[in-house]
């Protein structure tokens, strides 16, 4: 059976309908023209703009600070993460509204109110114009700020910052200061080391794809690492507290302007406390005066007085000007230059050896000891110890010496005189504490730090040797006697060999002396192994009867006594020798 195939005929495509068409096509065709053009050229950056938006995100580090710790790791200073919550009235929207929707301030504000534990009606208040955004509130913590974003508020925008907190409260602020509201340092370590303290985190761009998944790029290794090493100190906490007690007791007591007391590695220059009274709270230092904020143990200067006397006797054994088993004959008083230089109890010890006169604190016997060394060599060993020069630490800038002119001190026999018990020249009582830690270690100068990287940083030139082995290792002997038979007894303690040295020196005041005083002790421990120098500087007692054996001694007692325990140093018997360690 044959199959025929289909005939369909033609039928010709109606006039209008094709017109239609092509017309309708053109129009597509320009209109898909159109749009690429306004993609492509007009709105190309603000496309890009978006589109970099969405693909990746930035890294933006806060203005942050690394945190400060004492040798132990214990907080002394760092960042708390703390929120400012922005509101924006207008466009408030919970999760589900539609995208037209603006929900009233007392929707939001009946939301915010249980988290922020702020009674509705006072968050509303707050509102004072419903069309504008305003900071609503501040200083808001980590777990509210979590607990406002599962809100999902739109309108609501929560800013993060970082606010310095010190938790040991005024123990350390004389030392570490604080940063003000802004986050800028403003006084102690805080500013001077300001530089080592800032964290320096980059800001990087992340890529990511359609559904955030981050993309690989060229980023190099490390850029999103944040820097969070602390700056450690050499100080313990437990002997900074116990310090501070035993010196804020003490200048309650005798009702004196300030105290000062330090613990001091003498083989090194490390710090193991520092405090100053009256001290503040450096979380809330707008309420105390300004004054309170200088570090006036390396900033003020005094007379350091009687514990300036060892110092003496070793650049008059350092000279041979004197030996070790000599005798001075002390009368009371003597005439210099036309003034009349006499003890601090105005009587005589007759003949007297080296112990014995720093025994007594004799004046005269220190006179007539340094008279046998030519002032030109007197004053410039004075130089050459760096009385008049600034001391290169990390603590406050220092603040050099005071010291007469050559000349003045060469001509003039006074000069000499009152320097050689301690008088007329000024230094820091961190200069002081320096120069007692050469005596204390074979004679090497150290510097007084308290960050354990200083050593690395800035005290690479070799040490400079100020006394000899010989020299530091008798002076110390004599200032054991001290303790052992002198008015540093208060702060003898059984079955310790410790070396010390009383001070009680007039404040001067418009080239005279008032009757205002200076009270200090240092001490040096243990004497058959030294280690230790310890400082106490109480200023302007007011009580009668105040001299550095009844105002700054039984600070220093006690203040051993924890360092006994906390650097569990053993007890020694006194007949083993003395051991003076050579760097």
């Amino acid at each position: 059976m044959k199959k025929y195939k289909k005939i369909v005929r033609l039928i010709p495509l109606n006039q209008r309908r094709f017109k239609f068409l092509y017309i309708f096509s053109c129009l597509l065709i320009f209109c898909l023209f159109s749009r690429l053009v306004k993609l492509q050229v007009f709105n190309a950056s603000d496309l890009q703009r978006k589109a970099r938006l969405i693909q990746s995100s930035k890294t933006n580090s806060l203005k942050k600070r690394r945190s400060i710790v004492d040798r132990n790791n214990r907080l002394i200073a760092y960042d708390k993460p703390l929120y400012k919550l922005w509101a924006h009235p207008k466009y408030f929207n919970f999760p589900g509204d539609s995208i037209n929707r603006v929900r009233s301030i007392e929707e939001v504000t009946e939301k915010l109110s249980p988290i922020l534990g702020i009674n509705g009606e006072i968050l509303f208040r707050k509102f004072n114009n419903k069309m504008i955004g305003i900071k609503l509130l501040d200083k808001i913590s980590e777990e509210k700020a979590k607990k406002i974003k599962n809100l999902q508020i739109s309108g609501l925008d929560l800013f993060k910052y970082s606010q310095r907190y010190y938790p040991q409260g005024e123990l350390y602020s004389n030392l570490v200061g604080f940063v003000n509201d802004e986050n800028i340092a403003s006084a102690g370590l805080e500013l001077h080391l300001n530089n080592q303290i800032k964290v320096f985190n980059k800001s990087n761009l992340i890529k990511r794809g359609g559904d955030g998944t981050p993309l690989p790029d060229n980023s190099a290794p490390g850029d999103f690492i944040s820097d969070y090493k602390s700056l450690g100190l050499t100080i313990d906490s437990k002997l900074q507290k116990a310090s501070f007690n035993a010196l804020s007791k003490q200048v309650s007591k005798w009702k004196a302007k300030k105290g000062f007391a330090i613990v001091m590695d003498v083989n090194n220059g490390r710090i193991l406390s520092l405090v100053t009274v009256p001290s503040y709270n450096p979380n809330k230092f707008w309420k105390y005066d300004s004054g309170l904020f200088r570090g006036w143990y390396s900033q003020d200067l005094f007379e350091p007085g009687s514990t300036f006397k060892p110092i003496n006797l070793a650049l008059a054994l350092e000279e041979k000007v004197i030996h070790k088993d000599g005798v001075v004959e002390d009368i009371g008083e003597i005439n210099v230059g036309g003034w009349t230089i006499s003890n601090w109890d105005k009587k005589g010890n007759g003949y007297i050896d080296y112990p014995k006169v720093l025994q007594v604190s004799s004046n005269v016997g220190m006179v007539k000891i340094m008279q046998n060394l030519d002032p030109k060599i007197y004053w410039d060993w004075l130089k050459n110890l760096g009385i008049n020069k600034n001391l290169e630490t990390d603590l406050f800038e220092s603040t050099a010496g005071q010291l007469k002119r050559k000349d003045l001190f060469v001509n003039q026999s006074i000069e000499p005189a009152v320097t050689s018990f301690g008088k007329g020249f000024s230094i820091s009582p961190l200069k002081l504490v320096q120069l007692h830690a050469a005596l204390a270690n074979g004679g090497f100068e150290v510097t007084p730090h308290v960050t354990s990287t200083f050593k690395e940083k800035f005290n690479k030139n070799p040490k400079k040797q100020f006394f000899s082995y010989e020299v530091s290792k008798t002076v110390l002997e004599w200032m054991e006697s001290v303790v052992d038979k002198g008015s540093g007894s208060g702060v003898k303690i059984e079955g310790y060999r410790i070396a010390g040295k009383t001070g009680t020196s007039q404040k001067a005041l418009n080239g005279s002396y008032t009757s205002k005083k200076i009270c200090s002790f240092v001490a040096t421990l243990p004497v058959n192994d030294p280690k230790y120098a310890v400082l106490v500087v109480v200023d302007e007692p007011s009580k009668s009867y105040a001299y550095g054996s009844t105002v700054a001694v039984p600070v220093a007692k006690e203040i051993i006594e924890s360092l006994i325990v906390i650097e569990k140093i053993p007890p020694k018997i006194k007949d083993d020798g003395i051991i003076v360690k050579k760097p």
